[in-house]
């Protein structure tokens, strides 16, 4: 037996310890450049999912950068390299930020996890399940672009939030990165649902063109089925609420861009729209990005 097949066994019996367990709906959150508001995105969307009553968890893959972190103005005392290598259990890696929103510091213990053994592999992907016991919603915040680390977040998981905005700029580089993971070898557009969000837009009918601009040139060239999911308008209660750490979901409830990120939540979560969303769980997810790197 190789050592693949070893890690699919791994990973086989990983999956169905779990299929009793509820399995968390996992979305990631991504750009195609950095500066578009992805990070603030996804913590704005914890909160409004948490005010609908779910349990949140946001990972914060961004290696490079500590986004997540800084807005929520909590310093992690672990990260995900404490789980792998030190010991620590996932609970003991959780950081709870304003409405007891879950986070999770990536740090850079993903890279080496392909070379870990059997039993260390046993040990992540028990821990990982327990996300799905943990969490109603698992939020994916990775870094800007088309680094391949970026890419094998994208393929494994489901559903993809894409940030863009009006900045010519800003939608080449989203076109670039759909371009990229179309190319990925293990990327199917069958089992991935890719979203758009307008960020930064003065108006709705602005947020309407920069789709059509994008799902034109995505149609005719990639065949990628993109769907609109609505915008965020420019606010200057967020860029307070960004400068002061705090989420505006919670700063300034009653902001126009707060009343966006709420209609774009209950978007997500409506029953009749996420009827056909995969809900993989986080087991599923890591096992997608580890037998990539094998």
């Amino acid at each position: 037996m190789d050592q693949a097949e070893r890690l699919r066994n791994i990973i086989k019996a990983g999956s169905i310890a779990s299929q009793s367990k509820s399995q968390a709906r996992v979305i990631t959150v991504t750009s195609g450049k950095g500066g578009v508001g992805k990070s603030n995105t996804a913590i704005n969307l914890a909160v409004q999912f948490r005010k609908m009553g779910k349990k949140v968890i946001i990972l914060d893959a961004d290696f490079g950068l500590a986004n997540i972190e800084i807005m929520f103005g909590a310093v992690p005392k672990h990260n995900l390299f404490d789980l792998i290598y030190q010991g620590k259990n996932i609970r003991e890696i959780i950081t709870r930020g304003p409405m007891e929103i879950g986070f999770i510091s990536g740090g850079s213990g993903i890279a080496g996890m392909s070379n870990l053994s059997k039993d260390y592999l046993n040990y992540i992907i028990k821990n990982l399940s327990e996300l799905d016991t943990i969490a109603d919603i698992i939020l994916v915040d990775t870094g800007a672009g088309i680094a391949d680390a970026v890419l094998e977040f994208l393929v494994a998981s489901g559903e993809i939030l894409l940030v863009t905005t009006p900045e010519p700029a800003s939608i080449t580089d989203s076109y670039s990165l759909l371009k990229a993971l179309n190319r990925h070898p293990r990327f199917s557009n069958e089992d991935t649902q890719v979203k758009i969000i307008a960020n930064k837009v003065e108006s709705p009918n602005e947020g309407n063109m920069l789709f059509n601009k994008l799902n034109s040139v995505v149609n005719r060239y990639l065949k990628i089925p993109i769907v609109y999911l609505g915008a965020i308008p420019q606010d200057s209660q967020l860029t307070r609420a960004v400068m002061q750490q705090m989420p505006v979901c919670i700063q300034a409830p009653a902001s126009k861009s707060s009343a966006a990120y709420e209609m774009i939540a209950a978007g997500l979560l409506n029953p009749e729209k996420s009827k056909n969303v995969p809900k993989r769980g986080m087991t599923a997810f890591f096992s997608h990005i580890i037998t990539g790197k094998r």
